[in-house]
């Protein structure tokens, strides 16, 4: 079994490459729920959903999430009566949190309830939430706590960010399938997804740095920072926020008491030595996914890499 860590949009393009280099069912995802947000009573998991919505096929390839040729009625009705509609939900995407909703509410777990609709949309990996428990992300801007997806969809990342808070990170528990996967994984991929945030709020769910510490399985990371900027998202500002400079190396520095190799762009060529100074293996290719073949290729590096 292949165990890749992921995050949002990075991750789900890299995921799209992957099933065509590893069978569905010898896949495990470890998915990120730090951005989870209940918005008009929903429970919504964006990052669990671009996974699944990119895997399937159905991601609108414009936007770069939600669901394809998707409507906005029920939103533009809310805005109707009054509501605050700053978060986008399409018609059909309101589909998918209602359902996950619902299964909450009769009992089942984050975890049961996301195994449901990865079903459901036809697909065989398993996608597991990094824990079932409460825990949310937070950004502290000009003294205020603002969740990561009011600072992230709301204000634009414009506020400057001082720290970051993971709600839940003393409590959490990491969900059913985890540890084991980590423990057992044939290779562990962390995904070109943001290190602070995304990827971060997986590791600060209690236990599972200790389990990618202890596991005697490769670990292989894609650097999502490019010419020391991200591709898409705030990770560069974000990694400024808490100390860390903006880099591969930076990313490598996050992981590195458990990374065995980091792929990086060609752009960053130069920084290969500073991460092999670190102990840590450094793979010089083009990182960027513009098309299917860009990932397919950028997986089977990352997986050789495993061996």
């Amino acid at each position: 079994m292949i165990v890749t860590l992921a995050g949002g949009v990075g991750a789900a393009r890299f995921l799209e490459g992957l099933v065509h280099v590893v069978p569905q069912r010898e896949l495990t995802v470890i998915g990120n729920v730090g951005d989870d947000i209940e918005i008009y009573g929903l429970r919504i998991s964006p990052d669990l959903d671009i996974v699944t919505y990119t895997l399937s096929g159905i991601v609108d390839p414009i936007r770069g999430w939600g669901i394809r040729n998707d409507t906005f009625s029920f939103l533009s009705t809310m805005r109707t009566y009054g509501y605050e509609t700053w978060f986008n939900i399409g018609d059909r995407d309101l589909a998918t949190h209602t359902f996950r909703t619902e299964q909450l509410r009769n009992g089942r777990s984050l975890s049961e309830a996301t195994a449901n609709i990865v079903n459901r949309l036809g697909l065989r990996f398993h996608l597991i939430p990094a824990t079932d428990d409460n825990f949310q992300t937070y950004v502290i801007c000009n003294g205020n706590r603002i969740h990561f997806q009011e600072y992230m969809v709301k204000l634009q990342t414009k506020p400057r960010v001082e720290r970051i808070t993971f709600h839940g990170a003393k409590s959490a528990t990491p969900a059913d399938g985890v540890l084991q996967s980590i423990r057992e994984a044939r290779g562990i991929i962390i995904c070109p997804s943001n290190p602070i945030v995304s990827i971060g709020a997986i590791l600060n769910v209690p236990r599972i740095h200790l389990a990618l510490r202890k596991t005697r399985s490769k670990i292989v990371a894609i650097s999502p920072i490019v010419g020391g900027k991200t591709i898409k998202g705030p990770a560069d500002k974000l990694m400024k926020a808490v100390g860390i400079e903006p880099t591969a190396v930076g990313v490598a520095q996050v992981y590195g008491e458990f990374l065995d190799t980091l792929i990086l762009d060609v752009q960053d060529k130069l920084l290969a030595k500073k991460v092999e100074d670190l102990g840590i293996k450094a793979v010089v290719t083009n990182t960027i996914m513009k098309t299917i073949a860009d990932k397919v290729r950028l997986a089977r590096i990352a997986v050789r890499e495993l061996s």
